[in-house]
């Protein structure tokens, strides 16, 4: 183009020399030849990052960003009102109808999860009610599995077993997790017979039986060594290849 609007100019008149010069291609000046610029090695590629991306966008990461994520104003309000009233029925009933029943789906399972999260056990299994009240519950197995811990872990056992035959009227079963959990909280409770219940339910589970049940019931049924020969037999039938400590009777007063 430079060459075109040169060649039509009325003002300048170049020979033909001049053009043929301005039609090659330039060669670089060797004051600006590369050579005399610094080479830098480019980074390597890290594969551990998508993208390439070798800077911090500012977000937050990890489960820090992912907790706050869940938890909106709304639920945080709520958690918060739940506990102030706690202790006042008809003030909680007022706040459970104009403030908790207004909350989406995700903040009030949010709620829930923070509310066991914070061991608040009764507020929890009142707002699990609650959600069970709403159109778009349906029965989970993993809802009714981190509220039973919650409430096996406080102690609450006769509330853990309501929420148990809930589950099991929903036809739901818990894994070996759960079990683990609900029989070391009656044998804490002092109710070894209940714990053996729990004992008999899992092993009619559709599910095979883990060795942790096994093993926390063996230690919880010490002072029992009736009920500990039993399970000892049951274990040494479905886990051949391991062995179980037994300690010595006198330690524990069983002569």
């Amino acid at each position: 183009m430079a060459i075109r609007a040169l060649s039509r100019s009325k003002l300048i008149n170049f020979s033909p020399s001049i053009l043929q010069s301005l039609q090659k291609p330039s060669q670089k000046s060797p004051l600006f030849s590369d050579s005399h610029l610094p080479i830098q090695n480019p980074q390597p590629k890290n594969p551990n990052f998508s993208h390439n991306r070798l800077y911090h966008d500012g977000r937050p990461r990890g489960p820090l960003w992912r907790g706050k994520k869940m938890i909106g104003k709304e639920a945080l309000f709520v958690i918060l009102g739940m506990k102030r009233f706690k202790d006042d029925e008809e003030m909680m009933n007022k706040f459970v109808k104009s403030h908790v029943k207004r909350l989406l789906k995700m903040d009030m399972i949010a709620v829930l999860t923070e509310l066991e999260r914070q061991d608040e056990v009764e507020l929890a299994l009142k707002m699990f009610r609650i959600i069970q009240k709403e159109p778009w519950y349906r029965p989970d197995v993993y809802m009714y599995k981190d509220l039973i811990i919650s409430l096996a872990k406080s102690k609450k056992m006769e509330d853990a077993m309501q929420v148990w035959e809930n589950m099991r009227k929903d036809e739901l079963f818990p894994d070996s997790q759960t079990y683990a959990e609900v029989i070391r909280g009656f044998l804490r409770y002092g109710s070894p017979a209940d714990a053996m219940n729990i004992y008999e339910d899992m092993k009619n589970s559709p599910d095979p039986p883990e060795e942790l049940p096994f093993r926390i019931l063996l230690k919880g049924l010490l002072p029992h060594p009736l009920l500990r020969n039993r399970v000892k037999q049951d274990f040494e039938e479905m886990f051949p290849e391991r062995h179980i400590y037994d300690p010595p009777e006198e330690i524990f007063g069983m002569r």
